[in-house]
């Protein structure tokens, strides 16, 4: 082969990875950023107009979860093994940006968990699973820093969902703002996912130097549950901060101005997480970075139980921030040292469905003890330090990995 023909193989696969990074991060910045982190903004218009309580209006993404991620999530992994992940990307943003149209028309509890189960099947097919998938496979070098990169599209969409949705409702109404979310979803994720290539089963091969993990062996694995059960603890406590910030801000009488710029200031603190976390995933053990953001998560709650002083929330905020950004970023990074790029997307299938459950049963519970607590988050949110802390303990079993290069 001449010089000019590996030249031109080396660019082509440059510019390839470089539009794959763009699909990745726009996925996640419109299924994750936008879906996910964008109905919670809406969650005190629900409770004043509806009547709903806090435990019922955080019970619509449990619901959810609960019913998508047991009956999908290790389908879409083995879909996405089998046959790659563009097509559950593209059905994972029409479901995602048709769940958030239904949630703004939705009057009744029945319409709301329907729709949310629509949100949950958006997630599952085109949210973290297939993205991480699709970088891994595209990524031989420098798959931490890549993840990092793609990841900044959660916080990004995360960080301007709130502006957007304040913006959109002073001008439209809540019931509109909402719809308008689920429009921009569609239009922000199909496009790049229509014309992504997977790349060949001898392409993905070539970057593997490892066997095929057969699932079996994968679930007689201890490994696997220290991995998956860390990892609810601390998404379980993350999550149920996120579906909870606004309600608490809105506690302590902030507007709802002040309460979007402070949830988007959050959001955008974790960018600068998700680089550093990346960062550090390549440079030192994975094992040690995951433990490092489990500490930051239950090390920064306790700033939301202390008595008020100036700057307290943004400092909440920067420092969650950080924590939140590597928080999800990490495990598919533990999981392919661990396991092997061939078992990823089965592997996070089945760690998305715990995942998802912790995520979706915890901010349901913090909701249940705020409403039979007086009215107060002291309780749940000791609890939530608790679980955090029980995450990091539980990670520190894990052995020491070698990374896929």
């Amino acid at each position: 082969m001449s010089v000019i023909q590996e030249v031109n193989l080396t660019n082509g696969k440059r510019s390839s990875q470089s539009y794959i990074l763009a699909t990745a991060f726009l996925a996640l910045f419109a299924i994750v950023g936008f879906a996910l982190y964008g109905p919670p903004f809406f969650y005190d218009f629900m409770t004043k107009e509806f009547g709903w309580s806090r435990s019922v209006v955080t019970s619509g993404n449990a619901l959810g979860k609960l019913l998508v991620a047991p009956l999908f999530g290790f389908l879409a992994g083995w879909l996405i093994d089998s046959y790659g992940p563009r097509k559950l990307m593209l059905t994972g943003a029409l479901f995602a940006g048709t769940a958030l149209i239904g949630l703004s028309l939705s009057s009744s509890l029945g319409m709301f968990y329907l729709f949310y189960v629509f949100n949950a099947l958006g997630y599952v097919f085109g949210g973290p699973l297939p993205c991480q998938v699709l970088i891994s496979r595209w990524f031989d070098k420098n798959r931490g820093k890549a993840m990092g990169i793609a990841y900044l599209g959660i916080g990004t969409g995360g960080a301007l969902v709130p502006l957007i949705s304040a913006a959109l409702e002073k001008n439209l109404g809540w019931h509109m703002a909402l719809a308008s979310l689920g429009i921009l979803i569609v239009l922000i994720a199909f496009p790049m996912a229509w014309f992504i290539k997977d790349p060949s089963r001898n392409q993905v091969e070539k970057t593997k130097p490892t066997e095929i993990v057969p699932i079996k062996s994968i679930l007689q694995n201890p490994n696997f549950y220290l991995l998956a059960i860390g990892s609810m603890c601390s998404i379980g406590a993350v999550g149920s901060i996120v579906q909870h910030l606004k309600l608490y801000l809105r506690d302590l009488d902030y507007s709802q101005t002040n309460a979007a710029q402070i949830a988007s200031f959050l959001m955008f603190s974790s960018l600068a997480g998700r680089v550093l976390m990346g960062f550090l995933a390549d440079l030192i053990n994975r094992k040690y970075v995951m433990i490092l953001i489990y500490l930051i998560v239950a090390c920064t709650i306790p700033l939301l139980l202390l008595p008020d002083f100036p700057g307290r929330i943004y400092l909440f905020a920067i420092i969650f921030g950080i924590g939140l950004g590597g928080d999800y970023m990490i495990i598919p990074l533990m999981a392919a040292d661990l396991f092997g790029l061939r078992a990823l997307g089965r592997t996070m299938g089945i760690i998305l469905v715990a995942d998802g459950i912790a995520e979706s049963l915890f901010p349901m519970l913090v909701g249940h003890l705020y409403d039979t607590a007086t009215k107060s988050y002291s309780t749940g949110f000791v609890f939530l330090i608790g679980l955090a802390l029980l995450g990091a303990v539980i990670v520190a079993f894990l052995p020491k990995t070698r990374r896929e290069t």
